[in-house]
């Protein structure tokens, strides 16, 4: 039985046993902004927030995440709640307010100028700064005050993201010891060598250790997790279970690979991509040319500096396809507030210049740099239309742009060029698998993605679609929940004495449909939502 959403909501209804699901996560899966004097609202970049909300709306509850855009607060009520999706409600999305000074200590700070390049194997020095940690900690105890808001009443099963929260689920079980705590780590964890270097790594791996469940890609960061805290801490290991012992709390450790929502792909694509893909290619000027993508925000852990010189490398081995493809890359820009951020957009922008200087003629620029924000729907118009799309990540928890890219593919064409050092490799083996550090290999790759035979490029796409669907975005919530679920407390039955059971016993009806359920759930939510913004407005 392959996972659906409707296999999730089952799953949630039966596993959660009526504890309230309460998602944690920096970014918010709907910004509100204005534009034009008006309020418009659109969905952020990135793959955390794209893989998650279909799990959202498939098992309802909140959402809780740092409000970030200009217009959040005009559509929020007086807790910072929101029903969303914004044209169509059906979970609650809990707005946390952050000053510039916390963003700048804990976002910036912490989470990304220490956190990010310690656990990724991209050669860049992470700043430890006391005042930056102090605020990572006073903020990770604002979610966890939002959070015990939220969770007040009864049971809950709070679902931790990433690496901004490691100090979260620590804070919650000393407030609330009842509350099941799960926690997904999107990125790698680095060997204890490299992760001990941190002056606050004890506190940290404490904070994590605070989970009942603790979630990796893969199962080699599972093993780097275990021998750091193996290293760091007073506990006892259980490698067979791949569990941690620590001050009466049992962690457990598994691998969980995350993936997309196949059926989007289909949504963002529409019935008139090939109308939207012939505007692009006039607005950028590509003819009919074949297209290599690469989407990506512009951060120096993608390798986007590394694929530009393979392009420059494919032109020189290869100067009769000068003229006759162009490179696109998409570099949404990325925390602009880091100098190594800035400095790395103005190295891509510098060589993406050179090359075209070099290469190019009047009439053909082989780099198209598109270095601003794009929606999911232009995005997929791009995979759909591409002849190649390579990522080149120099060291990736999983990269979902790979999974994004097979999933618009059902013509079965189209060559993927993938980077061995990603989590979706093991996954994908199938595409064509390159070092991101070889600029050789990368140039060879891009030769593939131009000039493979159609019958190849179908039958390797068959199978990582195969593969994409198979493992889903649906399976992994449903794997993971499944799993934490076992800690989930069992409702407590209501007792009733028999003569009151047999009067109040209800004739037999037939299980809702999953139809059914969601069309309950949707109105439940709305008459929850109703009450808070009558409540909000004195009503």
């Amino acid at each position: 039985m392959g996972w659906s959403k409707e296999r999730l909501e089952e799953v949630a209804r039966t596993r959660l046993g009526g504890a309230k699901l309460i998602v944690v996560a920096n970014r918010e899966p709907y910004i509100h902004r204005y534009k034009n004097g008006e309020v418009e609202w659109i969905r952020p970049a990135g793959g955390l927030t794209t893989a998650l909300d279909p799990v959202m709306q498939a098992c309802g509850g909140v959402w809780v995440a740092h409000g970030s855009g200009d217009a959040d607060r005009a559509v929020t009520d007086m807790s910072g709640r929101v029903g969303v999706p914004p044209d169509d409600p059906n979970y609650v999305l809990r707005r946390v307010w952050l000053s510039k000074d916390d963003e700048e200590g804990y976002y910036y700070g912490t989470a990304n100028s220490m956190l990010w390049p310690l656990c990724h194997q991209v050669f860049a020095r992470p700043v430890f700064d006391p005042k930056h940690w102090e605020t990572y900690r006073r903020v990770n105890e604002t979610f966890a005050q939002a959070v015990l808001e939220e969770a007040e009443g009864g049971p809950a099963l709070v679902f931790v993201q990433d690496y901004h929260f490691a100090l979260l689920p620590r804070l919650l079980k000393a407030a609330r010891p009842d509350l099941v705590t799960a926690q997904f780590w999107h990125i790698p964890w680095p060997g204890p060598e490299k992760f001990l270097v941190c002056p606050w790594a004890k506190e940290l791996l404490d904070g994590m250790l605070g989970n009942d469940l603790l979630g990796f890609h893969t199962q080699h960061d599972c093993n780097n997790f275990l021998d750091t805290v193996d290293r760091a801490l007073e506990c006892r290991i259980d490698r067979e279970r791949f569990a941690v012992q620590r001050a009466g709390q049992s962690t457990t450790v598994r691998p969980f690979p995350i993936s997309v929502d196949p059926a989007l792909a289909q949504e963002y694509l529409g019935n008139n991509w090939e109308d939207r893909a012939t505007a692009l290619r006039k607005k950028h000027r590509l003819g009919d040319r074949p297209l290599i993508v690469g989407v990506d925000r512009v951060d120096y852990t993608k390798g986007i500096p590394e694929r530009l010189q393979a392009v420059d490398r494919l032109l020189h081995k290869h100067p009769e396809l000068k003229g006759q493809f162009h490179f696109v890359q998409v570099g949404a820009p990325s925390r602009t507030h880091i100098p190594a951020y800035r400095d790395l957009t103005e190295e891509v922008n510098a060589l993406a210049e050179k090359i075209n200087w070099e290469h190019g003629t009047e009439d053909w620029q082989p780099v198209v740099f598109l270095n601003e924000h794009h929606g999911p729907e232009d995005i997929f118009v791009l995979y759909r239309a591409a002849a190649g799309c390579i990522v080149s990540s120099l060291h990736d928890g999983m990269n979902l742009v790979a999974k994004e890219f097979v999933t618009a593919r059902d013509d079965e064409r189209g060559v993927l060029v993938l980077s061995q050092f990603t989590g979706a490799a093991r996954e994908l083996p199938d595409a064509v698998l390159v070092n991101p550090f070889d600029v050789e290999e990368m140039a060879d790759g891009l030769y593939a993605s131009l000039t493979m035979s159609g019958l190849e490029q179908e039958r390797r796409m068959r199978r990582m679609r195969s593969q994409v669907d198979d493992h889903n975005i649906y399976r992994w919530a449903g794997m993971l929940l499944s799993e934490v679920g076992k800690r989930v407390p069992d409702p407590v039955p209501v007792s009733v004495s028999a003569t009151e059971a047999e009067a109040e016993e209800p004739e037999p009806v037939a299980a809702p449909t999953a139809r059914e359920r969601r069309q309950e759930q949707r109105i439940a939510r709305e008459t929850y939502l109703t009450a808070m913004y009558l409540a909000s407005a004195g009503v």
